[in-house]
């Protein structure tokens, strides 16, 4: 299938889309050309400090026009998760309002003592502190599960790297002595099937577009969908024989995406 002819296109966003506060080259114009030529949108972000209003707003403060049901971000889809499948659940949390917020949403209990918690919902955390390691320790140590929004070990951002949810998941996995349970966001399967749901799409006829080879082109390969690695983000080319992780094509930002194609 050439990569003008996929009935859906799915957009991560750092990296992708926008870089910190900064819209990378092609994206306003390819957004608009699949719109006017019919096709499904769907953005799809691991971020775990974003709730879909969020990114939302950031999108259109972009000038990007964009309904909340064309997004699915990190704190949504782990607050599926649990709906889902462990809908009694008691959650320490981890992460930063976005989580909160969005386990609020779906009446997902959470708690402050982490002696009654069942699970502990890791994100990214930016005011992380020993004393909530200590926390999440005594909960995975009483019996709880961790679960982690994203594998992301560092995010991307203008001039450099920050750490991202990953460094702060191993941290408690080392001190509880005990394994990840479940990642929620992509690359998982999860993640991949929510995404065919919410487009009501077959997978033949999906594309996943991002920039990082073990979440987003992995989440492709594991749910048998076609993907495009963009490289203004994180992977570079020689990572992806590095790697062994091969997207179905490469370009080098959105802008060459359609190299044929007309712009609207």
């Amino acid at each position: 299938m050439n990569i003008e002819d996929f009935e859906a296109y799915c957009f991560d966003l750092d990296g992708t889309i926008y870089l910190g506060d900064e819209l990378l080259p092609g994206a306003k114009e390819i957004l608009n050309t699949l719109r006017k030529k019919g096709k499904r949108i769907l953005f799809i972000t691991n971020s775990p400090t974003r709730t879909r209003a969020e990114c939302q707003k950031k999108l259109e403060d972009f000038g990007i026009e964009v309904c909340r049901e064309e997004i699915l971000t990190g704190p949504y889809i782990a607050a599926l998760y649990f709906a889902e499948t462990f809908p009694d659940a008691v959650v320490y949390v981890v992460g930063e309002a976005a989580i909160h917020t969005e386990f609020e949403h779906m009446s997902i209990r959470m708690t402050d003592d982490p002696l009654k918690a069942t699970h502990v919902m890791v994100g990214l955390d930016r005011s992380f502190t020993y004393a909530k390691l200590q926390r999440a320790m005594d909960a995975v140590r009483n019996g709880a599960k961790i679960i982690v929004t994203n594998p992301d070990p560092v995010c991307p951002v203008p001039g450099g790297l920050i750490p991202d949810t990953y460094a702060i998941a191993r941290a408690i996995e080392v001190a509880s002595g005990q394994s990840i349970y479940e990642v929620t966001g992509k690359p998982s399967v999860f993640y991949g099937n929510r995404i065919l749901q919410t487009l009501h799409v077959e997978k033949e006829g999906c594309l996943i577009i991002g920039d990082r080879l073990e979440t987003d082109i992995l989440m492709g390969k594991f749910n048998e969908i076609q993907t495009c690695l963009v490289l203004t983000g994180i992977a570079r080319p020689e990572d992806v024989d590095r790697k062994k992780i091969y997207p179905d094509f490469i370009v080098e930002d959105l802008h060459s995406l359609f190299a044929d194609m007309a712009y609207a």
